[in-house]
């Protein structure tokens, strides 16, 4: 026990909570603004795993990282697209849609690194570019706080950039008043005049480049090359910490550092004398005491409603 508490008061292991936490949090963003529309991206996943590998391609192609990050952006926003085509368009299930693209994107990316490169399962023979890291001027001076929050990826703080960019988003610019009422009341939006399947599009593109961009992290930030399945299930994480968040920016950042916790603490304990199926069982756990809590409180609420509307 005092093991694991020395090592939850280390700098490193907070400075690598936030790290792991950062693909995650894009992707919750990006879950939140589907969502917002009344949209499920189970997508997600695959967005991710497609994003990592168009940045790792085009970051060797151009040998500009940031080149890399704009294909992945671009192909998180295709991915969002094609499932509002298939969903909306072509009236198929969104959730099964979603599903499709996370399996055709598992398949599909290992199917083009091996076609492009003859690389099986790792982009070895690439000469990819990553995202630069930045010492933040006078934090990284500070005690304690300076090692934990300066010296991250680009990504890491431009993420938390994008949580206030979906907060105003949602609060203060007419697109996003627009995607709330479409989420909320689709029936009544349309009858004033507001284009659903053009917000619905718009908000799963918006998806998907969030989610590209989480991708472009792992292999980019996280790691410095491409690997078959690498983002290992955050996709489908960030969608329990959009269910946690409850559809709020600020929500989504403390949803996913808790996973980011869960999964570092983790990683952690493989040094520790303890089983290994139980170390990786933590993040999964942790996930459903969150829905727990989250229903608890849910249902306090609606019955505390119920009760003021009766009383």
């Amino acid at each position: 026990m005092d093991m694991i508490m020395h090592m939850i008061w280390n700098d490193a292991f907070w400075f690598a909570v936030i790290r792991v936490t950062t693909p995650i949090l894009y992707a919750t963003l990006g879950a939140v603004i589907a969502s917002r529309a009344g949209a499920i991206n189970i997508g997600i996943e695959g967005t991710m795993l497609t994003g990592a590998l168009m940045g790792v391609l085009f970051s060797a192609l151009t040998q500009n990282a940031w080149m890399g990050l704009l294909a992945a952006m671009l192909s998180g926003a295709l991915l969002g697209a094609m499932l509002a085509y298939f969903a909306l368009k072509m009236k198929s299930n969104i959730v099964l849609t979603g599903i499709a693209i996370n399996i055709l994107s598992a398949g599909g990316t290992i199917f083009l690194l091996t076609t492009i490169t003859g690389d099986k399962g790792i982009s070895t023979s690439l000469n990819s570019k990553v995202l630069p890291n930045i010492d933040m001027p006078f934090i990284a001076d500070l005690p304690v706080i300076g090692p934990i929050l300066s010296g991250h990826n680009v990504l890491t703080y431009l993420v938390l950039v994008c949580i206030v960019m979906v907060h105003i988003l949602f609060n203060h610019t007419a697109l996003g008043l627009r995607i709330r009422a479409v989420g909320e009341a689709p029936e009544s939006a349309d009858s004033v005049g507001i284009n659903v399947f053009k917000i619905k599009i718009i908000a799963l593109v918006l998806s998907g480049i969030l989610a590209g961009m989480g991708g472009a992290f792992l292999s980019m930030g996280y790691m410095s090359w491409f690997s078959a399945g690498m983002t290992a299930g955050r996709g489908y994480i960030a969608l329990a910490a959009r269910a946690i968040a409850g559809n709020s920016s600020v929500g989504a950042l403390f949803a996913s550092l808790l996973f980011g916790f869960a999964d570092t603490l983790s990683n952690y304990l493989q040094s520790v004398q303890i089983p290994v199926e139980f170390i990786h069982m933590i993040p999964y756990v942790i996930t459903i005491l969150g829905f727990i809590v989250i229903s608890v409180v849910n249902n306090k609420r609606e019955v505390m409603r119920k009760k003021r509307q009766l009383g």
